[in-house]
């Protein structure tokens, strides 16, 4: 399982290093995309499969689907690590997300997110003062589904 965070350098030609608790976890062959809240995910190409496999099962010709694919698939690229976890992150994800300096590597569950470091400590503050809100709407959708 992929858990906890890690704050990694990322240079000016934008290459960085996956940390060693996650690149056990996820593998060789590795798949990089933008993601939501302005950050990228990785995840293994097994795990990209089953991402792949939920979409497919989608409508393609209404517009969120059709929508979630570009934004999703035509922005994710295979990636090669080094025997050392590095990989340069493309330009245009770099962009993206921001990705200067330092970058946090978040793990959760299946995936790998990577954050610009401001934004993550934002985004950490959000979370910390919304969290019970957040479990409510949460609590909010399982009662609806059911």
């Amino acid at each position: 399982m992929l858990i906890g965070n890690y704050q990694v350098k990322i240079n000016e030609k934008k290459r960085t290093a996956i940390p060693s608790k996650f690149r056990e976890e996820l593998g060789e062959k590795l798949i990089i995309a933008q993601w939501y809240e302005k950050c990228l995910v990785i995840v293994s190409q097994n795990q990209w499969q089953n991402l792949l496999y939920e979409m497919k099962n989608k409508p393609f010709f209404t517009a969120p689907t059709r929508q979630t694919d570009r934004f999703l698939l035509g922005n994710a690229f295979e990636i090669e690590i080094d025997n050392q976890g590095r990989f340069v992150v493309p330009a245009g994800l770099a962009d993206f997300a921001g990705l200067i300096n330092e970058v946090i590597f978040v793990g959760l569950n299946n995936r790998v997110e990577i954050w610009n470091q401001t934004a993550w400590s934002d985004y950490q503050n959000y979370l910390s003062t919304n969290a019970e809100e957040i479990a409510e709407k949460l609590n909010q959708i399982k009662t609806d589904e059911h």
